[in-house]
């Protein structure tokens, strides 16, 4: 057979192919679209065998190898032979794009997608696969239009609404988003994508329920989703369900071990649950995956603090400012460390605080208020804003002012800012005439009710710790705004009034550091009486033949400077204790570690008991193993100092330079112990090593302390709430004073 004659042969078998090929193929697009993958790529290849440059076969196979993330190359390889087949074919540069996205080659992507569009200016999918390219190239504007674009072109394009919502996600326009979503799901309410990114819009939105049913229902369609499991993680970190919030992002982690959201909010978590040794490993991954996460550089500083290593911790703050001035975590956190710090004074916190007012606060409008009745006598609403209406330390400091206001001349307003709810909750709902849920209000929408209630005094029980809500008192939404008790150390912020202190806490050479008004109380700090019966009058030292000294406060204000102190003292108070109760404890590795750090100043580990957590009325019942309590420095115990003094126990604080380092001191003198309170470390241990050695005064002193508490203006919770009253009173007469002019 001649060479023409082969050629004339092969060309006839080719053609007689050709058609047994189209039949082929049609049985492969069936497959595809039943998912049978496999047989896909195994019908593909066979008519490739015979055609290789077959364009629809070369197409489906490209197509078909892109559903596995691990053959994305050979997608690559595939597409890019069948366009050398048909220059002019858009929707294959438009997979191709698609296939590069996958592969994170993002600037190749755009190019082949650019020129997809370029071939077909109105093929919306390609439009909004660019979409999707130009927000990872950080063009969000120029991503929204092709969105639009798309959109304009193919009305019920679900996928070009899920994508334009997550465009307005990303640029922080959540109630659009949700509508986005919501309009995606109009055209296919099965959309996993869409349903997930309006639980996510909706978790912005704080509209928590409904966000909770949304991301529910992505799940239901997709149960393994590492990201939505770990947005679900995040909205019940949010809502404080701890448990369930591990559960979700450890579901995430084992799905994708190196997704970044489960890792930041697995740390968060374990933060809370004070499980420091597992939220130093997640921050540790997610500072390797990116080492200038501002995010992992934060949460590493917070992971520093709970293990009282606050230098360290600043340091890392710093360092995720210097990537985001206006990063208010890190600025909030910074602020919450410096009262840790050895050496901080009043200057340096005081600058902290003003730094969040220009950073943040500034930058919101201040309420233009209607105008109120100024009789400088009528009954004035008080509204009170906390994250701590529940069983928290904060809210047995401020739940007294409550309990014992007087009705005819206050109307209180609570504005709770804690998805936590308990029996004290409902205390405080009976203390309230009116009870506002604020945990699914923006900071606008608080500021919003409290205009609309009318309050005449608004009160921050929180200052810059946990659930604060400064962000409204920013806005200025009552005439007189007031710090108190839950964190009363100075906001900066320049539309916050006054904050309650005393002569010790604040004395008057620092007052002129702070944005506020310094108005003085008895003491800064009240507390309510714990509930009777667990108080025991008998001197623990006298029937154990050794003094036991306690400290039952946070962990991390054993500080380095405190350290040194208490161990001198164990050591030379030979067959002496120290007991030391917080919840942290519970995790062994902070245990071990803290037990080694007294071992470091020759104090051997039988000198020094741990103990966790417990229920409130067993944790008070611990006071009858102490003798003598040691208060922390450079932060001193607030709550805990009062616990210590109801339950008999007397405490040796040394006065600092800063409100939270003076915090004790001031609860000392306002009921008479002022021999307990040092100036220094040797008159601290002096103090300790004196009442240690005179059993006789010791156990007068625990016999008489409960009466003595109830007789000071500072212990007795209806005294000194007349002199807060008469401190709003005073305030409102100033007020009105000043509107008249």
């Amino acid at each position: 057979m001649t060479v023409g004659s082969r050629a004339f042969q092969n060309a006839r078998l080719q053609k007689k192919f050709k058609k047994d090929a189209d039949a082929a193929l049609a049985v492969a697009h069936q497959a595809f679209a039943n998912g049978r993958l496999a047989d896909v790529e195994t019908l593909c290849r066979r008519i490739l065998e015979v055609l290789p440059d077959h364009f629809d076969t070369l197409h489906l196979l490209g197509v078909c190898l892109s559903n596995d993330r691990k053959r994305l190359e050979e997608a690559e390889q595939v597409l890019r032979a069948a366009i050398a087949v048909s220059p002019r074919a858009a929707n294959v540069y438009c997979d191709l794009g698609t296939v590069l996205f996958d592969l994170k080659r993002y600037e190749d992507a755009r190019a082949c997608q650019e020129k997809g569009i370029a071939l077909n200016p109105n093929f919306p999918m390609a439009l909004t696969n660019l979409g999707n390219t130009l927000m990872h190239l950080a063009l969000p504007l120029e991503a929204l239009e092709l969105h639009e674009r798309a959109i304009r072109l193919k009305p019920d394009y679900a996928d070009a609404y899920c994508n334009r919502g997550m465009v307005e996600l990303r640029i922080g326009n959540f109630e659009q988003a949700a509508q986005s979503f919501e309009r995606a799901l109009a055209f296919q309410p099965k959309h996993q994508e869409a349903m997930a990114g309006r639980g996510i819009a909706l978790l912005e939105l704080r509209n928590y329920s409904a966000a909770e049913m949304a991301l529910n229902a992505a799940l239901a369609l997709k149960p393994a989703n590492a990201k939505v499991l770990a947005h679900r993680g995040r909205l019940h970190l949010q809502l404080r369900h701890l448990d369930q919030a591990n559960a979700d992002v450890d579901a995430a982690l084992a799905l994708m071990p190196t997704l970044e959201l489960a890792l930041r909010t697995k740390a968060a978590v374990s933060l809370m649950l004070h499980n420091a040794t597992q939220a130093m490993a997640a921050s540790k991954k997610l500072l390797e995956l990116n080492p200038k996460s501002m995010i992992a550089i934060n949460l590493m500083g917070a992971c520093f603090a709970s293990h009282g290593d606050i230098e360290t911790a600043i340091e890392h703050y710093d360092r995720a400012l210097e990537i985001y001035p206006a990063y208010s975590d890190a600025i909030t956190n910074k602020i919450f460390a410096l009262d840790f710090l050895p050496g901080a004074d009043f200057a340096m916190l005081q600058d902290a605080r003003k730094s969040w007012w220009d950073a943040i606060g500034s930058v919101h409008a201040r309420r233009s208020l209607a105008p109120r009745q100024r009789d400088p006598e009528r009954r004035l609403v008080v509204g009170y804003v906390s994250g701590d209406f529940r069983r928290h330390s904060a809210a047995f400091i401020f739940m007294p002012v409550l309990r014992h206001r007087d009705r005819a001349d206050f109307e209180i307003v609570c504005y709770s800012n804690s998805p936590l709810q308990d029996e004290m909750t409902d205390e405080f709902r009976s203390f309230a005439d009116r009870w506002v849920d604020a945990v699914s209000l923006t900071d606008d929408e608080l500021a919003d009710r409290i205009e609309a209630d009318r309050v005449d005094i608004l009160v921050d029980l929180s200052g810059h710790s946990s659930g604060n809500r400064l962000g409204a008192f920013a806005r200025k939404p009552a005439p007189i705004q007031v710090s108190a008790w839950g964190a009363p150390t100075g906001t900066g912020l320049k539309t916050m009034d006054y904050v309650f202190a005393d002569p010790v806490a604040i004395p008057e050479a620092a007052r002129p550091e702070f944005a506020e008004k310094i108005h003085d109380l008895p003491c800064m700090l009240t507390m309510s009486e714990p509930a009777p019966g667990l108080y025991r009058p008998d001197l623990p030292m006298l029937r154990n033949g050794y003094v036991t000294f306690g400290s039952f406060n946070r962990i991390d204000k054993i500080s380095k400077e405190v350290l040194p102190a208490w161990s001198r003292l164990l050591r030379e108070l030979p067959g002496s204790k120290l007991v030391i109760k917080h919840r942290a404890l519970d995790d062994t590795g902070l245990r071990d570690s803290l037990i080694a750090r007294f071992g470091e100043h020759g104090v051997s580990p039988e000198s020094v008991v741990c103990l966790g957590a417990s229920g409130r009325d067993e944790h008070l019942a611990e006071y009858a193993r102490i003798d003598i309590s040691l208060d922390p420095f450079p932060q001193n115990g607030g709550a805990g100092t009062w616990e210590s003094l109801h339950m008999g126990v007397p405490v040796i604080a040394k006065l600092g330079q800063t409100t939270s380092g003076r915090a004790a001191g001031g609860i000392l003198r306002a009921i008479g112990l002022d021999d307990w309170v040092a100036e220094d470390d040797e008159t601290y241990i002096a103090i300790a090593k004196r009442f240690a050695g005179d059993p006789a005064a010791l156990a007068t002193l625990r016999q008489e302390l409960p009466a003595r508490i109830a007789a000071s203006a500072a212990g007795n919770g209806a005294t000194y709430t007349r002199y807060v009253e008469a401190a709003y009173r005073q305030f409102w007469r100033e007020y009105c004073a000043a509107q008249a002019h």
